[in-house]
């Protein structure tokens, strides 16, 4: 008998960003410890400092993506299922033998910020405490690691100086290349709130694009993509112009100022020159440097858009500089912040999860402290010199420098720049080993050996967010089938290898506990301090690593340190003093860098990347909750409706997206928002969702000298309409495999899944087409033109709608709402079967149009025919339909619905 306890709650983190609020998950536990997943239900949790109860669309979805579709809950070697001990000596035997034939350089590991602190430290510890090698990257490296070196440059250790709180307290705030609406709910609603108590608080978007954030923005500054650089050197040259330097802090805390100040006065000799570099209005420019000049409660929140270039450090750094030679820095309100794209990417960083990294802080820099790591570690074979970066890493691979790679929790035939040339090195890899919770993805098809990882809500340990908290992820979910946690697995391989004694860990804690020490070992030695350290945390007993509350480091609790140079938590440096051997922030000058990658007349389009509103990286955990599918269902390219025009593409129709690296084919979209010459596309779709939409196969490996970090946010490309001969619509209640067409995209949904087809030849017969890659009921009901250009076809099973296929010369014009309501519905022979070859019901009902809100499914036509009715804002909406009053994500799109309705609104007569 199963019976269910009373309800439980669960205090945990979530999986997605960098934000890292707190979820409360509240369950019922059968009784019978079986693996049957127990129903849940989210909410944020309200003593959360990050969160404070709010969740975005995707956090309040996580219930949704909870279940064992496509697991892999057996390890796997060379395609056949085996148990854990021959698969974890099967590793173990192949690592050791390409070690002792090829070195320890001849093997690497690549790891993901969605792994746990304890997870990444054991696998850190392992490959460049026992193999002897720092061929450990991270996908961090593509999103982070030019914050990361910026941060060192600056102010010697990779700290993130503020908190949060910065953010609503600053009566200023600068948002760079960074589409906090979107890919930073959360914190996007804290600023929101925040300009609602305090409306003179200016807020300054600066990004090509003009973009959901830009709803709040008092001024956006569409730059020219890439010139970041010349904008802040600008900036620094006019803080000396307008005398609004802080003398006292640069003479007392810094140095480096004058050679800074040559190249920014060099390179940005005039208001008029930087206003000209970045292709902006010189007034509005001239604005928002008076503003960064006289407002003394000023924060610069930047992300992916500075990072993600083959300059990222010096724009970090240029930020940075401006915050140094104004004194707005460790204040209220006031400083640079850099915020992560992952649920743990700051994690790893403290563990030495980049290759340029070794633990703790500590890098290769200095033999002394990597001779501290190998005692506190009591090993001998330590790495002594930086590993492969994750560009470099891949391309070794591809050039069969290194035999075996051990890839955790990501999926870099996705993610990773020239993706198509990272696939075949993967495929022509002698061993590729991969630990991940997702059987199908794009790099577990390219794997020799499968580990099953246990998956969030399974996973035990601890995270760090963009502010330094670090919280707990805690297990409230059965493990299913043979999964293991990912430190469990390194450390059964580890054993296997020989170094058991070294990863003889008990649980999770214990990981935590070594961890916190090393932090603090040795830590005061020589007068060097670093700043992460978590050693207070060093002797949790289990129990209280359970209970433990979110905090920021550095924790430190002993008497010893007290003299380090900040042992506070909130915000970093306020006393002025650095990690660096003075003691003092370095400005750095910079020469600003234009990308890469420059349009010509065969490519003339320059294509931009990053998320949408409701999808996470390769969509292996969103694309299960539909609701999160339903507001953008296919993948796109955004294109300014001018270029859409001469390019003769309309909307919704498809396009070619090409260049010398790769191709895709996709939906169009237009868009004013966008600047003409530009065009923007979704980082999400891969070969499990979409024929060819995985964005960057279009992008070179061009990366930052400094940090290797890749440049994904400029490719230059061409776009043609592609040539489509039909266009079809397949529903299903179960995912199949896409008939042979050039284009099709897999969009799941409530009862089955939707997919939309297009070819540019039409088969000579559709049946026979359909029923060689689909096996079809008998109980079917066909209907053909004469000339075969218009086909539908439905197939039952016990009166069951099991699949139905629309197809046209141009796209058909269906219900899909209504369509997927009825698959798994009883539909007998007659009237209601005609209806699905019609694609809609009889009697028309009203369609929701595109879904805006996501959390209540609330459609754009519902909202028109609310404004229609007589709302004439968006309270009245919320208060109607509910639209916008859970996440908020969908307020800048719905504002934007009420702002068009009002300018088409009648003038009333007087």
């Amino acid at each position: 008998m199963n019976c269910a306890r009373q309800p439980r709650q669960t205090e945990t983190t979530c999986p997605y960003c960098g934000v890292g609020c707190g979820v409360t998950a509240t369950y019922s536990q059968p009784s019978d410890n079986s693996q049957q997943i127990p129903a849940v239900s989210i909410s944020g949790t309200l003593h959360h400092s990050a969160n404070q109860g709010r969740l975005c669309v995707k956090g309040a979805s996580l219930a949704d993506t909870l279940d064992h579709e496509d697991r892999l809950l057996t390890p796997q070697i060379n395609g056949r299922t085996t148990d854990w001990e021959t698969a974890t000596d099967f590793v173990a035997t192949q690592f050791s033998q390409i070690i002792a034939e090829h070195g320890p350089d001849a093997v690497a590991f690549y790891l993901s910020g969605q792994l746990l602190t304890e997870d990444y430290y054991v696998a850190n510890k392992l490959m460049k405490g026992f193999i002897g090698s720092a061929n450990v990257d991270t996908n961090s490296r593509l999103c982070m690691s030019s914050a990361v070196t910026a941060h060192k440059r600056a102010f010697g250790a990779d700290i993130v100086p503020g908190c949060y709180d910065d953010i609503e307290q600053a009566d200023l705030l600068l948002l760079i290349g960074a589409n906090t609406a979107w890919t930073h709910p959360v914190i996007y609603q804290r600023i929101v709130a925040a300009k609602q108590s305090r409306p003179e608080m200016t807020i300054v978007v600066i990004d090509p694009r003009r973009t959901a954030t830009c709803d709040i923005a008092d001024v956006h500054l569409a730059i020219a993509p890439g010139s970041d650089g010349f904008l802040f050197n600008g900036l620094l040259a006019h803080l000396v112009r307008t005398n609004s330097l802080d003398h006292e802090y640069i003479n007392a805390h810094t140095e480096g100022f004058q050679n800074c100040l040559q190249q920014a006065m060099t390179t940005a000799p005039s208001l008029t020159d930087t206003a000209q570099q970045c292709a902006l209005d010189e007034a509005a420019l001239r604005k928002v440097f008076d503003l960064f000049a006289t407002t003394a409660r000023c924060v610069s929140l930047f992300s992916q858009g500075i990072n993600q270039s083959s300059s990222g450090v010096d724009k970090a750094n240029s930020i940075i500089n401006c915050h140094l030679a104004s004194g707005k820095i460790g204040k209220p309100g006031a400083t640079p912040f850099s915020i992560t794209g992952q649920p743990n990417a700051m994690g790893g960083r403290e563990v030495g999860g980049l290759a340029n990294q070794l633990a703790a802080h500590i890098d290769f820099s200095d033999p002394d402290a990597i001779q501290n790591v190998a005692d506190f570690w009591q090993t001998k074979t330590i790495a002594r010199q930086e590993g492969l970066k994750a560009i470099d890493m891949f391309s070794a691979l591809h050039r069969d420098e290194i035999k075996a790679i051990w890839i955790m929790g990501t999926n870099p035939a996705v993610s990773m720049p020239n993706n198509n040339f990272v696939t075949e090195a993967l495929k022509n890899c002698p061993l590729v080993v991969v630990s991940d919770c997702v059987a199908s993805t794009d790099t577990t098809d390219c794997a020799n050996v499968l580990l099953p990882a246990t998956s969030w809500g399974e996973k035990d340990g601890t995270v760090t967010n963009s502010e330094r908290m670090i919280s707990r992820q805690r297990q409230f979910l059965p493990i299913p089938g043979e999964a293991r946690h990912d430190w469990q697995i390194i450390c059964d391989v580890a054993d296997k290898m020989g170094f058991s004694d070294a990863f003889n860990f008990d649980n999770q804690a214990s990981i935590f506990r070594e961890h916190a020490a090393l932090s603090g070992f040795r830590n005061s030695d020589k007068g060097k301090y670093r700043l992460f350290n978590i050693s207070g945390l060093s002797r949790l007993s289990d129990t209280a690593y359970d209970n433990v509350t979110p905090r920021q480091w550095p924790v430190i609790n002993n008497p010893k340190y007290d003299q380090a140079p900040d042992s506070s938590s909130k915000r970093l440096f306020s006393n002025g003093v650095y990690v660096t051997p003075n003691n003092r922030a370095r400005l750095t000058g910079i020469s600003p860098q234009l990308p890469q990658a420059s349009c010509s007349a065969e490519y003339p389009f320059m294509l931009n990347t990053g998320r949408i509103r409701d999808q996470w990286h390769t969509m292996t955990r969103t694309a299960k909750a539909p609701q999160l599918v339903t507001h953008t269902e296919e993948p796109f390219i955004n294109l300014h409706p001018d270029d859409a025009a001469t390019l003769e593409l309309g909307f919704q129709s498809l396009a070619l997206i090409s260049n010398s690296y790769g191709s895709c084919i996709v939906r169009v979209v237009l868009n004013d928002d966008q600047q003409p010459g530009q065009a923007f596309m979704p980082i999400h779709w891969n070969q499990q969702y979409a024929s060819r939409a995985s964005v960057c196969s279009l992008f070179p490996a061009y990366s930052d000298p400094l940090s290797g970090q890749p440049e994904l946010k400029q490719a230059a490309i061409s776009i043609k309409p592609f040539a489509a001969a039909w266009y079809g619509s397949l529903i299903s209640r179960n995912a199949l495999t896409p008939p042979a067409c050039e284009y099709w995209c897999k969009i799941p949904c409530e009862q089955g899944y939707r997919y939309m087809l297009a070819g540019s030849q039409q088969p000579e017969n559709w049946q026979s087409w359909f029923e060689e890659s689909l096996q079809l009921n008998d109980d079917q009901l066909i209907m053909s033109s004469a000339n075969n250009k218009h086909f539908r076809l439905a197939s039952f099973n016990d009166h069951i709608l099991e699949t139905a296929f629309f197809t046209a010369p141009v796209p058909p014009v269906l219900n899909y709402q209504w369509l997927q309501q009825q698959l798994g519905a009883q539909i007998k022979p007659g009237a209601q079967r005609q209806m699905i070859l019609a694609g809609r019901p009889a009697t028309a009902g009203k369609e929701k149009g595109k879904i805006l809100c996501s959390c209540f499914q609330v459609g754009e036509n519902c909202i028109r025919e609310a404004l229609s009715a007589g709302c004439t804002n968006v309270e009245e909406l919320t208060e109607k339909l509910k639209c916008g009053s859970n996440c908020g994500s969908c307020l800048p799109e719905i504002k934007d619905l009420v702002r068009n309705n009002s300018k088409t609104m009648p003038m009333a007569c007087c």
